[in-house]
């Protein structure tokens, strides 16, 4: 009997993958229908750990799926209802060719529609896992908001994600869940928790659409996106609102010509905010959104300074959530109000505008309850005394300190602080933290210590410069007080030498010999002395071994503790394991990297604030000049 073996790549990794041009071959789709359903269904390729086993030998780098995918899109009918599109496309292609306009509209009346309700159930089984995966389908479905009618975009898709972001923004403020802010250049980086669940999402900036070339933005890919995201943004949308005792979907007031929102921006977006600034009425007026929170006293958490840290943070949430409660504003026209009315109803303000310039205003300019009005100029003509004139940042800097800053700093045309994103709260160690943040984490922490601190920084070299020089210069004067002392201690001993020869022609012989004897005697009576006095010593020292002594504390070289450190750490360097020691070089050059970056940003910072002193002591000298006083003498100044 001959027992044959398996042949190659029937196990393992070679059996587990198949190439993209297999799996298209398998399902028989084209390969745009193919990558369609595969973005619909949630399926990606996948990563060998031997490419070369997964390619089965085959040279290059393939694109490769698992198995088991591709053996589950064989099963989805999502297959059908795409081969029906390619019939009709078909049918219709032949129609118009044939000049039969009565079927080709025929055709159209029965055109087929693909329904993704089972998808979306099928991906996210729970509530919980279609929020915890909204991050993007919220910032996809905002760009597309701002998008114009495009060729490879539907027109409906545009309409879509206008209404289902908007409604979006509604379920957030009604909830009050919002709880940072962040502008930079790509757009408005906001994050809400909503069900223990944290969602961060981007929305753009506003500006007019300029075309993109074909090679640079595959629209008809993010169009595919946005498809299955407008599905799973209703039904989220839906629970929301339900959740919110509101009904949906909402009446909102820019639900009109959709001809004339799609051509007149202007108009849209000036209806769009007025949506924001109008509350919807909930089924159930007696449920609220600011009830106090309460700790779960039955958790599994022991440690009693985590109990009171999360009980401080809910603290913090819940006065997070009325922060605009008393406040007033106004917003002037030449500040974006879309992202300051959101942010301020979220946290329960009253916003308004100009009536006569834009829809939906509240309130007008000469109401004296006005509590703040937001400007982006330098200067106005008319103030009233009864409000605050204050820049846009201090609106978004008070919702990340999670309080109402002091104004004095963003007041009408002050130099503004730095605007420091809230998302860096997980950061890993040996990152550069500008003073303003370190102000912000730690409230003892002043700026005038950090800046400070900066200057220390700068002023380091020039003290290492002066110390050497001290140094030097105690050096040299050592050499000369030693030399000094040589030249005194020779001038000493020769006047010694002179006094001795003095003394020695006035001695006698007889003199001599007397000062023998004694000698003699006097060493005798010395030596008894010596032994005695060595007993009594070694006695009072065996005492003083048995008696208990105070403990000294033990000085500590630091220059050879630190020699000490390094030698062990070394040694534990040698004890790495052989297959770990490409991971630990590439860690330890990595903190390497990290401590030249933090050195470059605080040598950046340390330039930018002595330019910055020197500006101000340059505009400081040229307003004393211009305030010199001018003299005046028949009728012309001097």
């Amino acid at each position: 009997m001959v027992v044959r073996g398996k042949k190659k790549y029937a196990s393992g990794e070679g059996a587990q993958f198949i190439s993209r041009r297999a799996a298209v071959r398998k399902l028989q789709l084209s390969l745009k229908d193919f990558r369609k359903l595969c973005i619909l269904k949630g399926i990606y390729p996948r990563e060998p750990r031997n490419r070369k086993r997964a390619q089965k030998g085959d040279p290059g780098i393939k694109i490769l799926y698992h198995k088991k995918d591709i053996q589950f899109l064989m099963h989805e009918p999502i297959i059908w209802k795409l081969r029906d599109y390619k019939i009709f496309n078909r049918k219709i292609g032949r129609a118009k060719a044939m000049k039969d306009f009565a079927k080709v509209k025929r055709y159209l009346h029965n055109h087929p529609t693909l329904k993704l309700d089972h998808i979306v159930k099928e991906r996210y089984p729970t509530f919980i896992d279609a929020l915890r995966d909204l991050d993007d389908c919220l910032t996809l479905c905002f760009l597309f908001s701002t998008f114009p009618s495009l060729p490879h975009i539907p027109r409906d898709q545009s309409l879509l994600c206008r209404r289902l972001t908007i409604e979006f923004l509604h379920a957030v403020m009604t909830a009050r869940a919002l709880r940072k802010v962040f502008v930079s250049i790509k757009g408005y980086y906001y994050q809400a928790e909503l069900k223990g669940q944290t969602i961060t999402w981007i929305v753009p900036h506003h500006f007019a659409f300029e075309p993109q070339a074909k090679n640079e933005v595959d629209f008809k890919l993010m169009s595919t996106f946005v498809e299955f995201y407008i599905m799973m943004l209703g039904f989220v949308n839906y629970r929301l609102y339900h959740s919110l005792n509101m009904h949906y979907p909402p009446k909102l007031s820019f639900t009109g010509d959709t001809e004339k929102m799609l051509v007149d921006e202007e108009a849209y977006m000036s209806e769009r905010i007025s949506a924001l600034n109008v509350p919807l009425t909930n089924l159930d007026a007696s449920t609220s959104t600011g009830d106090p929170v309460e700790i779960d006293q039955f958790s599994s958490e022991t440690d009693p300074a985590k109990i009171e840290a999360a009980r401080l943070e809910a603290e913090k949430t819940q006065n997070l959530k009325s922060l605009f409660k008393n406040v007033k504003v106004f917003i002037n026209r030449e500040v974006p109000r879309e992202p300051l009315v959101f942010i301020l109803r979220c946290f329960g303000g009253l916003v308004s505008w100009d009536k006569l310039l834009f829809v939906g205003a509240t309130f007008d300019e000469n109401d004296e309850t006005i509590t703040h009005q937001i400007v982006d100029r330098p200067s106005m003509n008319k103030q009233y005394m009864s409000r605050y004139y204050v820049q846009p940042q201090w609106v978004f800097d008070s919702v990340n300190a999670r309080e109402l800053l002091p104004v004095q700093k963003y007041i009408m045309g002050a130099m503004l602080p730095p605007h420091l994103s809230p998302f860096t709260e997980s950061r890993q160690d040996q990152t550069y933290i500008p003073p303003e943040e370190r102000a912000l984490m730690d409230p003892d922490f002043k700026l005038n210590d950090a800046e400070n601190e900066l200057d220390e920084e700068a002023e380091k070299d020039d003290e290492e410069e002066e110390e050497e020089e001290e140094e030097e210069e105690k050096e040299e004067e050592e050499e000369e007080e030693k030399e000094e002392m040589e030249i005194e201690d020779l001038s000493a001993g020769s006047a010694e030498e002179n006094e001795d020869d003095d003394d020695d022609d006035d001695d006698d012989d007889d003199a001599e010999e007397d000062e023998k004897d004694d000698e003699q005697a006097d060493a005798q009576t010395i030596e008894k002395l010596s032994k005695e006095k060595e007993k009594e010593k070694f006695r009072l020292e065996q005492k003083k071994n048995m008696q208990v002594k105070i403990g000294e504390r033990t000085k500590v070289d630091p220059w050879e503790k630190a020699r000490q450190e390094k030698q062990e750490y070394r040694l534990r360097e040698k004890m790495i394991k052989k297959k770990h020691r490409k991971l630990y070089r590439s860690m330890m050059k990595g903190r390497e990297d990290r401590a030249k970056q933090i050195w470059l940003l605080r040598k950046k910072r340390r330039i930018h604030d002595t330019n910055e002193k020197e500006k101000r002591k340059e505009q400081q000298k040229t307003n004393h000049s211009k305030k010199s006083p001018k003299i005046r003498c028949n009728d012309e100044l001097i």
